[in-house]
């Protein structure tokens, strides 16, 4: 699969979200939305993460983008992890890993000399029009959702 880049069309998908339901890429036209792919719900860096979103989620929503976290994780581990943190983001179940390929996030790691497929932390921007506006790959968590909203406004 080709690598994706700004202003290519971001992939669509399908996934359950938290609390129940789905949630569509093409249900989202018309309004910008913020991607963010992390490995695995309650695990430090992904808590910090997500509590990060959460506490913009009101500045994500005055500038009209929408803010999904997606992951592996079942639906009910994210209920879990919602109401454990009070986090205020959307978050995505992705089990069968399809979106997580889609946008090439899904990769070979390797850790303590162990090699496995599992997410590289990732963010994409998508405008209005479902095109890809930025990437964030290999994302250092520390002050990522306030540069993520920064650019987030200029759309």
């Amino acid at each position: 699969m080709a690598e994706l880049s700004s202003g290519a069309p971001a992939p669509d998908f399908s996934l359950p979200a938290d609390g129940g339901g789905e949630v569509s890429l093409a249900g989202l036209r018309g309004k910008p939305a913020v991607l963010f792919f992390y490995p695995k719900d309650d695990t430090e860096g992904c808590t910090v993460e997500n509590i990060a979103f959460s506490a913009l989620i009101g500045d994500f929503a005055a500038a009209g983008v929408a803010v999904l976290g997606i992951s592996p994780d079942p639906v009910r581990k994210h209920d879990r992890f919602k109401a454990k943190h009070d986090l205020k983001v959307t978050l995505l179940s992705d089990e069968d890993h399809h979106v997580l390929e889609a946008y090439g996030v899904w990769k070979q790691k390797s850790m303590y000399g162990r090699t496995y497929m599992g997410v590289e932390r990732t963010t994409f921007l998508i405008d209005k029009d479902g095109e890809i506006a930025e990437i964030w790959p290999k994302v250092k968590v520390a002050g990522h959702a306030e540069a993520v909203l920064a650019r987030a406004k200029e759309l």
